[in-house]
């Protein structure tokens, strides 16, 4: 484990900026692809890539700051947009991210539910090459193992400092495995016949339910929300029934419209 890969004068390159962007050019190029094979606005993902992938740092930053260590940044404003310290919640790079995008999608006259279906696949694969990042810098990680297995840290991660020397459960390496799996279900389900809106449901179901289970590993920010879950736990909690909610809703509506071909105007109605 390398966090720092080398210097340049006293400014170090960082392994975990390297990663997370090559995560960001990579999703993008894999979002390209599909938008580019489904034949619809793929001359419009390089700029999407561009805005959801910065709002996208923006918000996974500042979700942690003021939900998970407002304690410590209240006195250490200057050290809020310090990403390289640790501290990203991949919940509000979703949020912001998709926000930036439907505001861009708004914009050009997009069908935003149609191209979130087409990109979802890209945006986990993402998401499992910042887990990657993760490692690399030593934080998202797991909870004490309480035996003589698990990843031991080096000193200058925060890891490290939180835990010491214990081996600690690999959580971020499981999530950014379980990433991949996503992956490919989510290619997988492009094949079968679904409804508008349907696959990026399918995302969010499967990575927060995911993510729930293995926050039960996680050693950072583990204390539980009144008793019960972690807040993690608890946003992917309502996420699972929020995506299962909105995956029932897109295809009954899809099966309520009934197109009449013999009405001249080509009406739509619903019953």
């Amino acid at each position: 484990m390398h966090q720092f890969l080398f210097y340049i004068g006293d400014f170090p390159i960082r392994a975990y900026g390297l990663v997370l962007s090559l995560s960001i050019v990579l999703a993008t190029g894999v979002a390209y692809f599909l938008a580019k094979q489904d034949g619809r606005w793929h001359h419009h993902i390089a700029d999407m890539g561009i805005y959801c992938g910065l709002a996208g740092i923006l918000g996974s930053r500042l979700w942690d700051v003021f939900f998970f260590d407002w304690d410590y940044y209240r006195d250490h404003l200057s050290e809020i947009l310090n990403v390289w310290q640790g501290g990203m919640a991949i919940q509000g790079g979703i949020v912001l991210g998709a926000v930036v995008g439907i505001l861009y999608t708004k914009r050009h006259g997009i069908d935003s539910w149609a191209l979130a279906d087409i990109v979802c696949p890209a945006v986990i694969l993402g998401q499992a090459l910042g887990r990657c990042a993760n490692l690399l810098n030593g934080d998202a990680f797991g909870a004490p193992t309480g035996g003589s297995f698990g990843i031991l840290y080096p000193p200058t991660t925060l890891a490290y400092r939180t835990y010491g020397d214990q081996p600690l459960w690999p959580a971020e390496i499981w999530e950014g495995q379980l990433d991949m799996v996503i992956f490919a279900l989510l290619l997988m389900y492009r094949t079968t016949s679904h409804a508008k809106g349907q696959a990026f449901s399918l995302y969010v179901i499967l990575y927060s339910a995911a993510r729930f289970f293995l926050e039960y590993f996680r050693g950072d920010y583990a204390d539980p929300v009144l008793g019960l879950f972690t807040s993690a736990q608890t946003t992917s909690l309502i996420a699972v029934v929020l995506g299962v909610a909105a995956w029932i809703w897109f295809g009954r509506r899809e099966k309520q419209t009934v197109v009449f071909p013999d009405n001249p105007q080509n009406e739509t109605r619903s019953h």
